[in-house]
């Protein structure tokens, strides 16, 4: 792992909100927004572009932690910016302070964790479970 981060750094992702990412459950409209499902896994990939740049060959990243606080809506064709802030890094983990806004209207915040692997640990454990 190389680490050329710094607490207080940011990655951002922007999404326009599409019907794929309403809250659906069991094929029935809850509401057309965009989900916290659809939130939780922009705001985790936002943290991640941190982790695309520390691995190192032979390297891999699992998720250890990830908060949402949905506080509104996102409507379609909304175009919402996501944004990462480097918090801290413990040991193989980077933890990130994450938010989502529509211009200035706050959508989510939460906190995410990413821990770097060894890659054939990883796979070596994942079979190890499997049996």
């Amino acid at each position: 792992m190389t680490n050329p981060f710094q607490p207080g750094d940011e990655q951002t992702y922007r999404l326009t909100v599409t019907a794929a990412d309403f809250a659906v459950l069991d094929g029935r409209l809850i509401h057309p927004v965009l989900s916290t499902f659809a939130l939780g896994q922009a705001l985790e990939w936002t943290s991640r572009q941190f982790v695309e740049q520390m691995l190192e060959a032979g390297e891999e990243s699992i998720g250890t932690l990830l908060t949402v606080e949905h506080r509104g809506p996102a409507f379609e064709g909304e175009t919402v910016e996501f944004r990462a802030i480097f918090e801290q890094l413990n040991g193989p983990e980077l933890l990130c302070r994450v938010e989502a806004r529509v211009g200035e209207r706050l959508v989510a915040t939460g906190r995410t964790g990413q821990r770097i692997v060894s890659s054939a640990k990883l796979q070596a454990r994942f079979r190890e479970l499997r049996g």
